[in-house]
């Protein structure tokens, strides 16, 4: 493994990317595996963000890229029609699923499906507490590709709306995600930046802090090769401020 990331003591950053890493998708001729595990971990050490969330990763994929970046890595498995999915071409990556990087150590972490579903994939959230008072969450919403699927993107939404709210009344929260839409998930507590310059699918990658301790927020779009997507990167200013039972949060 290498050296842990260094630390950020007066700012937050958190970057977001999806990385078609399925085998499966009409995407992945793009990856050109393992390129896109390279690509990633670039821009990992590059930047050294606090927290990273990848949509349309591989257990292993992502387990290999903390190891080589020096992260903490949490992963959620994706059902596909009814069973989990592994990873193919190759295959022996693990399973098809999101997974959140954390500088910080992990004190707990949580995944739940969504209750509106529609289609062959099962969409889920994941949730990742650190030792530091801070909630990374991530997840990939439905696409919009029908009426139906549409009106399931939007439950999905107002689900995600208020789990992060609820979180975010607790302790500090910074979601990263796939949200398939343009319009804003974010609850009135949190800021919200998206991919919108971006040259691949803009507007979809969406990127929200707790306005209370994570304050000025600033969005880049890094450009991609190994993927659909580009690189959703946002920096804020970490300030400390009271959980609910009255404690102060560290930066």
């Amino acid at each position: 493994m290498t050296a842990g990331p260094r630390p950020s003591p007066n700012g937050f950053a958190l970057m977001q990317m999806n990385l078609c890493l399925s085998g499966l998708a009409g995407c992945y001729g793009k990856v050109a595996y393992p390129a896109a595990l390279d690509e990633a971990t670039a821009r990992i050490h590059a930047v050294q963000p606090d927290a990273v969330t990848l949509n349309e990763a591989c257990r292993d994929d992502a387990a290999e890229i903390a190891r080589r970046t020096g992260y903490r890595m949490r992963f959620s498995r994706v059902y596909y029609e009814n069973a989990p999915l592994p990873c193919t071409d190759p295959g022996g990556r693990g399973l098809f699923g999101d997974a959140v990087l954390t500088k910080a150590p992990v004190a707990r972490s949580h995944s739940q499906d969504f209750r509106a579903q529609s289609g062959n994939e099962r969409r889920r959230w994941l949730c990742v507490t650190t030792r530091t008072g801070l909630d990374a969450c991530t997840t990939h919403l439905s696409t919009r590709s029908s009426s139906t699927a549409a009106a399931t993107n939007d439950a999905q939404c107002a689900e995600l709306a208020d789990l992060l709210a609820t979180r975010a009344a607790a302790r500090t929260v910074a979601f990263g995600g796939d949200l398939n839409r343009p319009g804003s998930c974010a609850p009135g507590s949190m800021w919200s930046r998206t991919d919108s310059s971006a040259r691949q699918a803009p507007g979809r990658q969406h990127v929200y802090g707790s306005r209370a301790t994570l304050r000025d927020p600033s969005s880049e779009v890094l450009a991609a090769r190994r993927t659909d997507h580009d690189v959703l990167l946002v920096h804020a200013r970490r300030v400390s401020g009271p959980d609910r039972a009255g404690n102060k949060t560290t930066n």
